[in-house]
């Protein structure tokens, strides 16, 4: 008579998993994981990425994309390490992120010696690099320890948890009671004193602006409610686009250093700031006429202030506190009607003064929207083309769609354009890169070939980093921004990827169309030697001494 296998620590992963809500994982196989990817790929859908910050990247994108939990699976030691940038992504997007790493045999564990994968403090470098790390010190604890790590990676602002796991506990025999995912930490409400404060501002403005963040994106519903109820304009950083439907009349979006923003901001009599950082480049490096009484709510204690001063300092959850206001304000007449009409012509004079500066490529990115649907999640990687029209120009009305990084770090879009476009096959994915930000990562254009998303990635081709060639071309030479770069058409073919080219504007809207229409991986080349340039090329609002 067969006897069941005992279960082991990549069964009890997969339970945890599955309590979770996850069905795909990203990550490389290795002799200190084994056990875990064997389980999860009997069990569950493994994408075998070719670098590890791909697959903490990929699981960043489904998280995003999904609203869910990401999961990415990385050997030890040089491993790991190689998973510390997209990691460092991650906690800049507070992003669900659930990172198993292997560890050396508990026995050896930072004995010194060299053993295969050892590295120095491995723990210390991951807890760095997460909002938590944890260790898993023996199988009885094991289970407890994963749940926790989900809870902690699933809270609003909670971030990537890492995990790393000793190979033999592993392999160790695991109880596999069926558990659930503890609860979620519960977020700080407002005070009635808080409130009280907040309805003082509101009933003494008569000019008020809103900024939202990306704190706001989950309270999206009651956040339309309250500029349409109040008549105010909003403004948005890049993480909180898509909370309110960017085609609405009174979303300025993500223009607030811009003149047009300026002059709002300059004339309005209050600021409600809504789980925004205040990025430096979404500021003008803090510059921008924040006006004299500014209600900031956030969840992070430390953030009221920070940047700009704050009359009225609220942390709580942003829900609740656009709830409350709901349910007991009543908002006719507070704001001057002028000023609901100044709302919608700064929307559009933003926008127009933004398509004269873009030329042609104002129609490029209006190709994009009309060839995807708005439930196309659009993986931005850093490059010209998301910074000059990705990250304002093009609209999205939900904030799952926006994939961005946050950090600025070159590289990572194709990653995270591989796990949106896994969360979700039913519908398209759109990738954006240039390319010298491909080449970074671009063994994971076999991780595309292997796994066939539905994918279109478009990459802009213009032989170096143009941002940087900008920069420098407008105060002297240019230097090290030239790069050699493939033959798309040659390479697509070389990893059995299809290929489409647009070399003019005329080209743009059929091309993508037929891209999305083969519902499989397409690599769309825009050329921009034959496309042409901006009429006013782009430099970043970045300062440099």
């Amino acid at each position: 008579m067969n006897q069941k296998p005992q279960a082991n620590g990549g069964d009890l992963l997969v339970d945890v998993l599955r309590e979770a809500g996850v069905d795909t994982v990203f990550g490389i196989v290795s002799v200190h994981n084994l056990p875990l990817v064997e389980a999860v790929a009997k069990h569950l859908r493994f994408v075998p990425v070719r670098h590890e910050a791909g697959a903490v990247n990929a699981a960043d994108g489904y998280a995003r994309a999904s609203g869910g939990l990401g999961c990415a699976l990385t050997s030890t030691g040089t491993g790991a390490g190689n998973a510390a940038g997209s990691l460092i992504e991650s906690l800049s997007a507070d992003t669900s992120v659930l990172h198993i790493t292997g560890q050396v045999q508990s026995q050896y564990l930072g004995s010194g010696r060299g053993f295969i994968h050892e590295t120095k403090d491995q723990l210390g470098m991951l807890a760095a690099i997460s909002a938590h790390a944890a260790t898993i010190t023996d199988a009885v604890s094991a289970g407890e320890i994963l749940r926790d790590g989900v809870r902690r990676a699933l809270t609003p602002r909670g971030g990537p948890v890492s995990i790393e796991w000793p190979i033999d506990l592993q392999y160790a025999a695991q109880e596999r009671t069926v558990g659930r995912v503890p609860a979620a930490v519960e977020l700080p409400r407002p005070s009635t004193a808080d409130m009280d404060a907040v309805r003082a501002e509101i009933a003494a403005a008569r000019r008020p602006v809103i900024w939202a963040g990306g704190g706001a994106t989950r309270a999206g519903k009651q956040l339309t409610s309250l500029i349409e109820q109040w008549g105010v304009p909003l403004l948005t950083s890049n993480s909180g686009r898509g909370a309110v439907d960017e085609g609405h009349d009174l979303c300025v979006g993500n223009y607030a250093a811009t003149p047009g923003g300026r002059e709002l901001l300059a004339d309005a009599d209050l600021l409600i700031s809504l789980g925004t950082h205040f990025r430096s480049n979404e500021t003008g490096d803090y510059s921008l006429p924040i006006p004299g009484r500014h209600v900031q709510v956030d969840l992070d204690p430390a953030a009221p202030g920070r940047v700009f001063q704050a009359t009225v300092a609220v942390v709580a959850d942003v829900d609740a506190v656009l709830a409350e206001l709901l349910d007991t304000v009543s908002f006719d007449g507070l704001v001057d009607p002028e000023w609901t009409a100044r709302a919608t012509a700064t929307r559009n004079a933003v926008r127009a003064t933004q398509r004269e500066s873009l030329g042609d490529h104002a129609l490029l990115c209006d190709a994009v929207r009309t060839a995807f649907p708005s439930s196309s999640p659009v993986a931005r990687d850093v490059t010209i083309a998301s910074s000059a029209w990705g990250n304002r120009l093009l609209p999205f009305s939900d904030p799952r769609t926006n994939i961005f990084p946050h950090g600025g770090g070159i590289g990572q879009g194709l990653g995270m354009a591989i796990g949106a476009a896994l969360a979700d096959e039913t519908r398209p994915t759109l990738g954006i890169a240039g390319d010298g930000g491909l080449a970074v990562h671009l063994g994971e254009l076999l991780t595309v070939a292997q796994e066939r998303p539905w994918l279109v990635l478009l990459v802009f081709n213009d032989a170096g980093y143009g941002v940087l060639r900008n920069m420098q071309a407008a105060t002297g030479p240019t230097y090290a921004v030239d790069l050699a770069t493939p033959d798309f058409a040659q390479l697509a073919g070389a990893v059995g990827i299809d290929y489409r080219r647009i070399g003019t504007v005329d080209d743009a809207e059929s091309v993508l169309r037929d891209a999305v229409a083969q519902q499989a991986p397409v690599l769309v080349e825009v050329d921009l030697a034959s496309f042409g340039p901006m009429p006013k090329p782009f430099t970043p609002p970045v300062t440099v001494p």
